[in-house]
């Protein structure tokens, strides 16, 4: 018993965590800033005295040797991830919720005419079904004067017919210069010279569908003749790759939800709420004072923000559902994308505003700058060296972590608990162990490669387009990303099992004490998030199955016999319905969907309860399809984690 008394009385400060979450925890609002203060800065104290022991009493002494190196670089990179969660949790301090500011200004011009506002479609290379949801979704937006373009960087005809056929605007340009800003700039500079030149302009990418009241809303907030620009939530009507290849998509969301759901809330708290490209609305006058969209990043949203603040105008948040779109379907445009956005950060941190440069920027935004800088930069590499570490121990017997179970326990034990909880506490539990790990890992090593790119080369760097829709019906094994996580499998099981078995590995065991166990942990952590990093490389199928669950009752009819039942599911291209018995494949009929009428249909195959049909809509009914699924006021998508409806649905992923 004595023995163990010190191990448990190292539980304590853990002990003392779980039972704050368990009892409290669930009598405090998230809302209240003093409530957020209290217990993210509980966090970063325990952070930072984990760090303290980390550099006084568990790194091997200096010098040039194995040890020295990699222990002394390793607590580093933790000491930088500590900086960059301590900068972060400042930030989260505060939040703010603009919906009832939203809400008193609606209409602010009420005593004069509404201004004019242009919708901006920028496209490049996607297919015509992602473009057609925007396209009709942006028709139907409610707002007196309104005017729809496609920007087509890709010069397609067939886009101009399509634009012709559904009323609405189509703008092209002689080159590509600049990507997507070049785009929108020559579409400002085109519409500056037309007699109905807009006061604002909204940005959609091609596979973002407005709901109704998107103008109406976001122009709320611009009664503030500050504001220069206003930036809205991304959801997404479809899973990520993470999601949907893990098969967990009803209960883990979407990899972005803690950004759009909490961290621009708090940066619009403290001023600092950052453009995201689409989903915005822009005030004409402040982007013509700045000399159009900024070209000299990747990530010209970002810089926009900053060229907007460096000018006195300000950009804020409406965290509101007014828009869905595609999420990136495949695992290399997911790491595509994720490498874009880290080399932009890069580029502007090193040509135009560093946080410690000489330009006007105030604290506050400098301070903004330097969280996104130290995330892309700590995070990635953490995660690489949390694989490393362990196998260096395995194979070549260094020693990363000098230390003692019970001390671990003290101090790692707390501050990883207080981290998770913390944060799950604001987030509505989105910070799952394994899986974000696998989050960043996914995209690891190209962000890394991004950092470095942007950080030591002055450009020009080629923009990357993420690709939306095409066929994705089949399995497709990315073993190209795959083969490294493989890799690192074989060599972290086979560091473990080899010391047992063999006395060819360095005899770590002899020197490590409480280290073989400390190790042993990390490892087996590390091979988890290794088999799921795997699993997610294993692209599943995806079919264009209907999007949205609205159970409505509902007749189908055939000849002159109705066949009640419930209209579960529903997509542009048809519906599963239940109730109806007896009726065979290829039978053709009406069915009755509330709001739009009889859609012609046939029975394209049984399932348990009811039919899966195929409708032959006209091209009115296929656009009020597109409405009734994509431009309600609604949140597609889940917004909260269920862990246990998560480790079931994991579990089935993994093995099959």
């Amino acid at each position: 018993m004595l023995l163990l008394s010190p191990l448990l009385a190292a539980f304590a400060g853990a002990a003392v965590i779980v039972g704050l979450r368990l009892a409290v925890l669930p009598l405090l609002s998230p809302t209240r800033w003093y409530w957020r203060a209290l217990l993210l800065g509980a966090a970063v104290v325990l952070s930072w005295r984990y760090v303290e022991w980390r550099f006084t009493e568990t790194l091997a002494p200096l010098g040039w040797t194995a040890d020295a190196l990699f222990s002394w670089g390793f607590a580093m990179l933790e000491a930088l991830t500590v900086l960059s969660s301590s900068i972060a949790f400042f930030i989260l301090t505060r939040v703010k919720e603009r919906t009832a500011e939203a809400d008193r200004h609606i209409g602010w011009w009420s005593r004069g005419q509404p201004p004019l506002v242009d919708i901006f479609i920028t496209t490049y290379n996607e297919r015509l079904e992602v473009l057609e949801r925007t396209i009709v979704g942006a028709k139907a937006v409610h707002f007196p004067r309104l005017r729809v373009f496609v920007l087509d960087d890709g010069r397609r005809d067939w886009l101009r017919q399509a634009c012709e056929q559904h009323g609405v605007g189509y703008m092209v340009r002689s080159d590509n210069a600049h990507a997507k800003a070049g785009n929108i700039n020559h579409a400002l500079a085109e519409r500056a010279r037309d007699a109905d030149r807009p006061d604002f302009v909204a940005v959609l990418d091609a596979d973002f569908v407005p709901h109704v009241d998107f103008i109406d809303r976001a122009l709320a907030l611009f009664h503030d003749p500050s504001v220069g620009l206003v930036q809205t939530p991304q959801h997404f009507f479809n899973p990520d790759p993470i999601q949907h290849n893990l098969g967990i998509s009803s209960a883990y969301p979407d990899e972005q939800r803690h950004f759009f759901d909490n961290v621009e809330p708090a940066r619009d708290a403290w001023g600092i709420a950052i453009c995201c490209g689409t989903s915005s609305v822009m005030r004409v006058q402040a982007v013509e004072q700045i000399g159009g969209l900024p070209t000299e990043s990747v990530t010209e949203d970002f810089l926009l923000t900053l060229k907007l603040a460096d000018n006195g105008w300000r950009t804020v948040y409406l965290n509101e559902p007014l828009t869905e779109g595609l999420a990136p379907e495949g695992l290399r445009e997911y790491i595509v994308q994720r490498g874009r956005w880290c080399l932009g950060l890069m580029q502007i941190v090193r040509d135009l505003y560093n946080p410690l440069g000489t330009h006007r920027l105030g604290l506050i935004h400098r301070l903004s700058v330097l969280d996104s800088f130290l995330y892309w930069i700590s995070t990635f590499p953490f995660r690489i060296a949390s694989l490393i570490c362990p196998l260096l121990f395995w194979w070549g017997g260094v020693t990363i972590v000098n230390a003692s179970l019970v001390d671990v326990i003290r101090y790692y034990v707390p501050y990883y608990l207080a981290m998770l909880v913390v944060l799950n506490w604001l987030s509505k539990g989105l910070f799952i162990p394994v899986l974000n790990d696998v989050a960043q890992l996914i995209a690891a090593a190209p962000v890394c490669r991004a950092a470095a790119l942007g950080l030591l080369t002055k450009g020009p760097h080629r923009f990357s387009v993420t690709t939306k829709g095409g066929d994705r019906t089949r399995i497709v094994v990315q073993w190209s990303l795959m083969r490294p996580f493989l890799i690192l499998l074989g060599l972290t099981v086979g560091g473990l099992a080899a010391p047992l078995n063999s006395d060819f590995i360095f005899n770590t065991s002899s020197t490590a004490g409480d280290g073989v166990a400390i190790v042993m942990f990390w490892t087996i952590y590390n091979i988890l998030v290794l088999l799921v990093a795997i699993a997610v490389c294993i692209e599943r199928p995806r079919y264009n199955r209907p999007q949205r669950q609205t159970p409505e009752p509902t007749t189908l009819m055939i000849g002159d016999e109705k066949h009640r039942g419930w209209l579960v599911n529903l997509g542009p291209e048809g519906a599963r319905i239940t109730g109806p018995v007896g009726l065979s494949v290829g039978t053709t009929g009406k069915l009755t969907i509330p709001e739009i009428g009889d859609i012609e249909a046939h029975i394209l195959a049984h399932t348990r309860d009811g039919y899966r049909l195929k409708f032959a809509p006209t091209a009115e009914q296929r656009a009020q399809l597109i409405e009734k699924l994509h431009t309600a006021r609604a949140v597609p998508g889940s917004d909260r984690a269920d862990i246990a409806r998560m480790i079931r649905e994991l579990a089935r992923a993994l093995t099959h």
